[in-house]
């Protein structure tokens, strides 16, 4: 698919109503040069049993693998103008609107206004709601029961649609890792006075994935003279620094003062502001950065960066190009308008945005923006409220998936809930707008997508970007380590909307943005993320959103059956299987050689047949394989025989060696794989018996290596562990 928006076309994949192939559409020509030359290889890569049948003639293999289109076979579609010439663009619609889809991670919240993460490798994020809640959510969508962060009971807001107080933003310390730091930024009434707070909170020492409530500090506190523009945003720049974006104070017009809050630089109103929050255990909470601008202007707050904003609702910081960096270190930022115009900024040091002078590119004061002295920044794009009320910003989209998508800074609109895009022009400093459409037809019919979501758009979010392929290795705490090596950036786009734009309705949903004609391959962009040690209950993610103007299938018409393939695993074990026998070195008769899998099993049956209770014996140890949907014997879920009872082992840490065991106390020399996360299912008929299973490779039974002991799990089933067994020496890590 990184080859061709089309590429779906060479396996029918672009109809959902196919059955895909487990071979690619071949022209006729080609596929005739690849049964000359390498006539074994079509058995090799798929078992389709009309494949086998006709492998030996040229004319009947080649005529099953040709395409009804042949515009679209391989290697011919590579060559089709018509067909390649927009390679690298999003797919539109007659009116120029980007066709994109989504896919729902998280329903049922309470106004979901961010979502971020730690960047401490275990890739999950944290929702927070309105009301002062803040979600852990797993790399698999599952939502830890007990809440991260629990501060609603000093956070202002209301269940009146559009009130703008309440938690508004959060934001982890750089080095998390290291000093476990996050800080948030909410509305409180102290006496009869509204504040803005920003806090600095440590993560509890015992558990990974809840708020120590008794760290907090403040690190500073804002009058706000009305209940809107409280602003909301934090972030930390590339730089280091804690960036605080304000809002002007409220009501309309920026009416407080000569000059309103905003263009009023002895006020922490209306501004961007940036501190150093580093190295506060002791002396003041936040020092002032050196190259500040205003820092040696008496009538200026040292506090203050750039000024002049009005309300910026989600800013952003671009992580650059992944390979050139180009971008890198930018902010992006909405600034929600007044009367007339929406904006989109990019922060520089210094810099006055215009508020309440300008709107947009147009005067709001006209006095003020007569001022010579006023020299303000204009915005890259402004749009009129004819096309929405309230910017929400966004990011620019630097992920791994979507490659069409690189360099797009996508963002939104609260109340008309539009999606849209702008794409610098080269170096020109000019930025192309596009509106977002949902796909429609079959553009977004594939599983797990759908093309619909809740008008009031909040906020955007990536995902943590870093991990890719990894290794497993004990840590001195007796758990298994994964510690990645080669890896590769993830960073995909998400939105928060809700359906009723209030604090206390449940309607809010999380949406991860997709781009349906072009993929990245589908191994680039995985990772490994580290472990996470779960105290709490687990709450597994159910979508709720469905795909809309898409025809069911007919059920008068016969559904297609599948063929089956598999996956580039399981093909290479069966191919090393078939001809281990013919590339073996023959071993000297003198050698005694160990007996052969399939001797060893018929042995072990015949000798449990002869019994004469009936019924074999199971003893404390034994392990079967099951769950594997084409009922191989040589792979699936470990289930093992204790005390009486057949149980599950559910380990996020399962490794090599501990299916070494296994797959040895089953008569396989090998393991090939240790799966995890339920590969083959979850045994939920069965108690957890065993987890933190940890063997060196050579034990008889996994009741001989190390363990939590019996019963005794902190673990679902969700993470239930599995093998895959060989006679090959090629092994895959977890």
């Amino acid at each position: 698919m990184e080859c061709s928006p089309y590429a779906a076309h060479l396996f029918d994949a672009e109809d959902p109503s196919t059955p895909v192939r487990t071979i690619p559409g071949l022209c006729p020509n080609y596929c005739s040069q690849i049964w000359t030359r390498c006539p074994f290889l079509v058995p090799a890569l798929s078992d389709d049993p009309r494949l086998i049948k006709v492998k030996d003639n040229r004319t009947s293999l080649c005529r099953l693998l040709e395409l009804d289109d042949a515009d679209y076979c391989y290697p011919h579609l590579l060559s089709n103008q018509k067909l390649t010439k927009n390679l690298g663009r999003v797919q539109r619609d007659v009116d120029g609107c980007l066709n994109l889809c989504l896919e729902e991670v998280a329903n049922g919240l309470r106004n979901p206004l961010a979502m971020v993460h730690a960047n401490d490798g275990t890739h999950r994020f944290f929702v927070a709601e309105q009301v002062g809640l803040v979600w852990t959510f797993l790399p698999d969508r599952s939502k830890l029961e007990k809440p991260f962060l629990n501060i609603t009971k000093a956070v202002l807001t209301s269940s009146w649609e559009g009130d703008e107080r309440g938690f508004l933003g959060i934001t982890f310390h750089p080095k998390y890792k290291y000093n476990r730091k996050l800080y948030v930024y909410y509305s409180v009434e102290v006496g009869f006075d509204e504040r803005i707070r920003i806090s600095e909170f440590k993560v509890s020492a015992s558990d990974m994935n809840v708020v120590d409530h008794t760290s907090e500090r403040v690190i500073l506190e804002i009058d706000e003279p009305a209940s809107n523009h409280n602003g909301g945003q934090l972030l930390f720049g590339d730089d280091g620094y804690l960036y605080i974006f304000t809002g002007d104070g409220g009501m309309a017009g920026d009416p407080f003062g000569k000059y309103g809050n905003a263009q009023n630089k002895s006020a922490l109103l209306g501004k961007v502001l940036r501190i150093d929050v580093d190295n506060n255990q002791r002396g003041p909470l936040y020092r002032i950065p050196p190259d500040n601008p205003f820092l040696n202007d008496g009538r200026a707050r040292p506090e203050v960066y750039a000024y002049g904003v009005r309300n910026m609702w989600r800013c952003s910081v671009d992580r650059g190009d992944l390979r050139t960096k180009e971008g890198k270190g930018r902010i992006f930022c909405g600034d929600v308008g007044q009367n007339k115009f929406e904006e989109i900024d990019i922060i520089e040091k210094g810099q006055n945005y215009g508020w309440r002078a300008k709107e947009g590119f147009s005067c709001y004061d006209k006095k003020l923006c007569t001022n010579s002295s006023l020299d303000d920044v204009l915005p890259i794009y402004a749009y009129p409220h004819k096309m929405g009320k309230s910017v929400t910003g966004g990011y620019v989209y630097r992920g791994c998936e979507y490659p069409n998508l690189n360099g797009m800074y996508i963002f939104g609109d609260f109340m008309s809930g539009r999606l849209m895009t702008l794409k610098e022009d080269g170096g020109a400093g000019q930025w192309k707008y596009n509106e977002i459409c949902m796909g429609m037809g079959l553009t977004c019919a594939f599983p797990g997508l759908i093309n619909n979501y809740h008008q009031y758009i909040i906020s955007f979010a990536e995902d943590e970007s870093g991990n890719g392929s990894a290794s497993s290795q004990p840590s001195s705490t007796g758990f298994s380590l994964s510690l990645c090596f080669v890896c590769f950036s993830a960073g995909e786009l998400y939105f928060m909307s809700t359906g009723i734009p209030s604090a206390m309705s449940p309607s809010g949903v999380v949406y991860k943005v997709v781009d349906p004609s072009r993929r990245a391959p589908p191994r680039h962009c995985s990772y490994d993320p580290l472990p996470v040690r779960v105290k709490s209950n687990l709450i597994k993610f159910v979508p709720q959103e469905s795909l809309i103007g898409v025809e069911p299938p007919s059920k008068n018409k016969p559904e297609p059956q599948p063929t089956q393939s598999h996956d580039w695993l399981q093909e290479l074990i069966d191919l090393f299987d078939k001809i281990e026998p013919t590339l073996t070195t023959p071993a000297p008769s003198t050698t005694t050689t160990k007996p052969a899998r399939s001797s060893r099993r018929k042995g072990r049956r015949r000798k449990g047949k002869h019994r004469t209770d009936g019924a074999p014996e199971v003893l404390n140890g034994a392990v079967r394989l099951v769950g594997d949907q084409h009922g191989s014997s040589d792979r699936g879920r470990v289930e093992i025989y204790i005390n009486r009872e057949w149980g599950t082992i559910c380990d996020d840490l399962w490794t090599t060696e501990n299916a070494q065991v296994v797959c040895r106390q089953l008569g396989f020399p090998n393991a090939l794989k240790a799966a995890r996360n339920s590969e083959f299912g979850e045994g939920k008929d069965l108690r957890i018996l065993l987890d933190d299973v940890q063997c060196e490779g050579t034990e008889a039974t996994l009741l001989d290596c190390t363990h939590a002991g019996v019963g005794t799990h902190n673990c679902a089933h969700y993470e239930d562990a599995g093998v895959i067994c060989g006679n090959s020496e090629l092994v895959v890590e977890a």
